[in-house]
């Protein structure tokens, strides 16, 4: 199923006839791509979490398979003086709040962050474009976060809220709690060896491996631990669900 979807994508970009694509909202405006994106949802989802297992891992590549160059895609800086302000000051004072459903709130700093047991690795980013670039991300594992904060009774879903925006509500996604318990899983903060650029989400952002690169939300500031979707924006469990019908499951 893996390779049927990402065929699908490419043969997407193909079909566009070689045109150039420069954000996921102008991909968006094929309703080809919307019609089989959303009908695929199920059928990713149950062959992944059924027949692949709900820990099966995203393939993984060596040193001499990263892209030469990972492209920024979406946001490139968030606007705005707090951004800007935190940036100036090497994300010193940046926190990661999670909150919601937990018995112990966490308000954790970079400093914090980066001093936890990290996994690296090395991974293909797939976008809904119908590009892919392979790149190595450092990062605390999400579980390890989620055990610190102790998961309560309803817990269901994550909700990550982000520094950037997407008109007046700040950029959001979601995922469910099989997601972010998966061993590849991570809240990155090192890319290629060196610290997140702000292009690519600095300082953290959510590496979600097994579904497509708008799901890995950039600039992550705060997750909420919750027991449905409809407690957010408009109830899809993220920006692009709740604007352009985009599949909440973007399972690869």
């Amino acid at each position: 199923m893996t390779i049927t979807r990402r065929r699908l994508l490419a043969g997407f970009a193909a079909g566009t006839g070689g045109l150039l694509l420069g954000g996921c909202d102008r991909i968006n405006a094929l309703p080809s791509v919307r019609t089989a994106l959303k009908s695929a949802e199920g059928l990713t989802m149950r062959s992944q979490r059924l027949i692949a297992g709900r820990d099966a891992l995203a393939p993984e590549f060596s040193r001499a398979d990263l892209s030469p160059v990972f492209r920024s895609n979406g946001t490139f800086q968030p606007a705005g003086a707090d951004y800007e302000a935190h940036k100036q000051a090497g994300f010193s004072d940046w926190k990661l709040t999670i909150d919601g459903l937990v018995r112990s709130p966490l308000s954790l700093s970079m400093t914090q962050i980066r001093s936890m047991p990290a996994r690296t690795q090395i991974t293909r980013h797939d976008c809904v474009e119908g590009w892919s670039a392979i790149g190595q991300w450092t990062g605390v594992p999400l579980k390890l976060l989620l055990d610190m904060a102790g998961l309560r009774d309803g817990a269901r879903y994550l909700i990550f809220r982000c520094a950037d925006r997407y008109g007046p509500m700040p950029y959001y996604e979601s995922i469910d709690l099989i997601d972010a318990f998966h061993p590849q899983t991570i809240m990155a903060w090192g890319l290629n060896g060196a610290l997140l650029p702000v292009g690519n989400g600095a300082p953290l952002r959510l590496r979600v491996e097994r579904q497509l690169g708008y799901k890995h939300a950039k600039y992550v500031q705060y997750i909420q631990v919750v027991a449905g979707l409809s407690e957010y924006g408009l109830g899809k469990g993220g920006y692009w669900e709740d604007h352009h019908d985009y599949a909440w499951y973007a399972g690869i």
